[in-house]
């Protein structure tokens, strides 16, 4: 017989069951359904990311000489390293470059990596044809410059400052002229130079004239920067490390004396001065005393070396000016633990003076002689 619950007995059965419950309750997952409105997962399917701007263009490089040369002697000394240096070839013109044609087929099958070419046009004069293919839009601001004047001075610091700023890859800088040909192929020429830890620039002591020269701007303009004894004479062609090429741009203090008008035109040869005496100055072992630019000077008193005749153009001209053999110095003072004058013999990689007629027998060649190592 079944005994039925008071309701005293069935409030206390309530209470006995509560906490169960309340844990029941707070420990039971409760699964709340996320609701994405599908509007909103359209519009993120449709979301297209705008690209980020271009960077501005740089800065163009000033005009004027003083705030260009500032800025240049404030770059790295040094390429980056882990990464193929590029030689830069700085080309001094008033002319059209009549040998363009023989420099694009030096050019031809280099790796555009590996080199930079620069042009500083003197504005004073016509280019007509204007400058083309790989020297096109490669003319960097110009100004007049004159011989016997420290213009060429001014005009060759202007076109390494554009070097040097143009590009952190550019290690070595060779100085050229319309006259200029290459004497060996882009690579045997690349080799050389990138593989050499010094430049090379003609640095020549005791040489006839140097006084007269010295004392072209007055007999003691010179002091107390340049003495006799370190004024020293060489080619105006040479081809210089970054390190040097920084140190020409940044030169204020021979500049300031090699700036002056001369006295004497007839003596006044600032280009071939004020580069070998202020490198033999600042740091004459980190040089090669000598030029990679073969030139011949025979039987010349004028100033002007010998311009060879579109006749004379041809295979055994450009052999024996290979085989020539560059002056390092004045021989007798060089340092015989880095060559002497038996044992070192550094290839020519460019001559002058050329005609411009040479033209044609000189690209008739090209292949098979010049650019044949």
């Amino acid at each position: 017989m079944l005994i039925s619950p008071t309701p005293l007995s069935l409030i206390c059965a309530l209470i006995l069951c509560m906490p169960l419950a309340v844990v029941f309750t707070v420990t039971s997952p409760t699964n709340i359904p996320l609701q994405i409105p599908k509007s909103s997962t359209k519009a993120h399917r449709k979301l297209n990311l705008t690209p980020l701007p271009p960077p501005p263009p740089p800065a163009p490089l000033p005009l004027d000489d003083v705030s260009l040369l500032r800025i240049a002697a404030r770059v790295n000394s040094r390429p980056p390293r882990f990464k193929k240096p590029k030689i830069a070839f700085m080309f001094l013109t008033t002319t059209p470059l009549p040998f363009a044609p023989l420099w694009e087929r030096f050019f031809s099958k280099a790796p555009k990596s590996l080199y930079r070419i620069y042009v500083h046009a003197d504005p004073r004069f016509p280019y007509e044809p204007p400058f083309s293919g790989l020297f096109a839009r490669r003319v960097i601001h110009s100004k007049p410059a004159q011989r016997f004047t420290p213009t060429l001075i001014s005009a060759t610091r202007r076109v390494l400052a554009h070097a040097l700023l143009d590009d952190p890859r550019n290690s070595m800088f060779a100085l050229l002229t319309p006259s200029c040909i290459p004497l060996h192929s882009f690579n045997f020429t690349y080799r050389t130079l990138a593989a050499s830890k010094k430049s090379f620039i003609e640095i020549l002591d005791n040489e006839i004239g140097a006084y007269d020269r010295w004392a072209a701007r007055g007999p003691d303009a010179m002091l107390p920067q340049v003495s006799l004894e370190e004024f020293r004479i060489g080619s105006q062609f040479w081809v210089l490390k970054r390190k040097h090429a920084r140190l020409v741009v940044s030169d204020q203090r021979l500049w300031s004396k090699f700036k002056l008008p001369c006295e004497r035109w007839d003596t006044c040869y600032p280009e071939e001065n004020y580069f070998p005496t202020l490198l033999n100055m600042r740091d004459p072992d980190g040089c090669v005393p000598a030029t990679l630019t073969h030139v011949d000077w025979t039987g010349r008193v004028d100033g002007h070396p010998v311009t060879y005749n579109a006749s004379d153009v041809g295979p055994d001209l450009i052999w024996s000016l290979r085989e020539d053999r560059p002056r390092y110095g004045d021989e007798v003072n060089v340092n015989a633990t880095d060559w002497s004058g038996s044992e070192r013999h550094d290839p020519f990689l460019f001559a002058r003076k050329f005609p411009p007629d040479a033209i044609e027998p000189l690209m008739s060649m090209a292949s098979d002689v010049i650019f044949r190592d």
